[in-house]
C-alpha cells in the first residue's frame, strides 16, 4: 500500500484495555518493517499503562475522550482539544494508523495533516470519509486481533507469529511478589465489567474460593479496578488486590497466575495474551469477534437463542444467571492441565 518508509508513525487506539491489547501485535510488525520510525500512540489515560515506557513506542499522546468529548459545547474543552490538534500537526506525521474506526479518531487523523491515514473501509460514523487508503475487514467473521493486523500486512508488514509485547519489567513483578509470597499458587477472580450485562453474578464468583482452594490447591486473588471494590468485597479472597495495581503490575499478577476466571473485560483478554489457564463466562457479547484470541477453548457460555445480543440492558439476563459454578470448575480442572502439560514440554 506505502510505497514510502514513514520517519513518523501515530497509532490511535485510545481505549478500552481489551482492545488494546487486540491491537498490539501490529507493534513488533511496523517495528519490523520501519525500524527507524518514530512510533506514537493515541491513548486514554485510563489505559495508557499499557504503551507508557514501552520499548517499541517512543511517544504516547494522550487523549482525555471525555473532556475533550466537550469540545463543541465548553469552550475550555475546545480549547484543550485546539491544543491537542496543534500538538499533533506539529509533529509532522507522516503516517496515521486509526484502529478505533469511528468518527471522533478519524477526525484527529485528518487534523494530523498527514498524507497518508489509514484505516477500515467499514468503519463506522462516516470514519472512511477521512482516510486515505481503505482496509477490508469483516466484523462478523473477523477477531478484532485479525482485523487490526490486516491493517498491518496492507502496509507491507510481515504475516509471522502473533505476539503480545507487554511492557512488564522486573519492579512490576517485584511489586507483586511482595503481596503475594513466592511459591504461593493462586487464582485471579476479575469479576468487574464495564457492561453489567456482561457480569456473572458476583455471589457465584464468591462460591468459586473454597473449590478452588480445595480442588487445586489455589488461593483466590481478587483484583479490578477501584471502581469494582463493591463486588471484590464480597468475594472472601486470601489476597484482595482490587485497585492496588497499575496495568503493568495487573500484567505481572496475570502472568504468575495458576487460573484466571474473569468475564468478558480487559484482564480476561490479558491473561489471553498471555497464555495462562483461562475460564471466561460469556453471554451477550461475541466470541468469534472479541472473544479471547486463540484461547476460545477457555469460553463457557450456555446456548441460548437470545444470546450474543450485544446489549448492555436486559430484563432477564438469563444468559449468566443461569450459568452455574460446575461448569466453570470443570473446565479450570482442563485448563490447568493442559496449560500446565504445555509449559513442561
Amino acid at each position: 500500500m506505502l510505497a514510502f518508509a514513514p520517519q513518523r508513525v501515530l497509532i490511535i487506539k485510545p481505549s478500552a484495555v481489551g482492545d488494546i491489547v487486540h491491537a498490539l501485535p501490529v507493534l513488533p510488525r511496523l517495528r519490523r518493517l520501519w525500524p527507524e520510525a518514530r512510533i506514537s500512540w493515541m491513548v486514554t489515560p485510563a489505559c495508557a499503562g499499557l504503551v507508557q515506557n514501552h520499548p517499541l513506542i517512543d511517544d504516547v499522546i494522550l487523549f482525555e475522550r471525555k473532556r475533550l468529548g466537550r469540545g463543541w459545547y465548553n469552550p475550555f474543552a475546545l480549547l484543550d482539544l485546539g491544543g491537542l490538534v496543534h500538538e499533533i500537526r506539529g509533529r509532522h506525521f507522516d503516517l496515521v494508523i486509526d484502529l478505533q474506526g469511528l468518527f471522533r479518531s478519524a477526525s484527529v487523523a485528518l487534523a494530523s495533516g498527514a498524507p497518508r491515514r489509514v484505516g477500515f473501509a467499514n468503519a463506522r460514523e462516516g470514519a472512511p470519509l477521512f482516510y486515505t487508503d481503505l482496509v477490508q475487514s469483516s466484523m462478523e467473521l473477523d477477531h478484532a486481533v485479525e482485523r487490526y493486523l490486516k491493517i498491518a500486512t496492507a502496509l507491507g508488514c510481515d504475516d509471522g507469529i502473533i505476539e503480545f509485547p507487554f511492557a512488564v519489567d522486573d519492579e512490576d513483578r517485584r511489586f507483586i511478589g511482595e503481596l503475594i509470597p513466592a511459591g504461593t499458587r493462586y487464582a485471579v477472580l476479575a469479576p468487574g465489567t464495564n457492561w453489567k450485562t456482561k457480569r456473572w453474578p458476583i455471589e457465584r464468583f464468591a462460591a468459586l474460593v473454597e473449590p478452588l482452594r480445595e480442588r487445586f490447591g489455589l488461593e483466590s486473588v481478587t483484583a479490578g479496578t477501584i471502581g469494582d471494590r463493591e463486588l471484590t468485597s464480597r468475594i472472601a479472597a486470601r489476597f484482595d488486590l482490587t485497585g492496588r495495581t497499575t496495568l503493568r503490575q495487573a500484567v505481572a499478577l496475570l502472568e504468575r497466575a495458576d487460573l484466571v476466571i474473569a468475564n468478558d473485560t480487559g484482564p480476561m483478554h490479558m491473561a489471553a495474551a498471555l497464555g495462562r489457564p483461562l475460564v471466561t463466562p460469556y453471554g451477550p457479547t461475541g466470541v468469534r469477534r472479541t472473544g479471547p484470541f486463540g484461547r476460545f477453548d477457555s469460553v463457557v457460555r450456555l446456548d441460548l437463542p437470545c444470546s450474543p445480543c450485544f446489549s448492555r440492558t436486559c430484563r432477564h439476563h438469563s444468559c449468566m444467571e443461569w450459568l452455574q459454578i460446575e461448569p466453570l470448575l470443570a473446565l479450570a480442572a482442563d485448563q490447568i492441565a493442559r496449560y500446565s502439560r504445555s509449559a513442561k514440554e
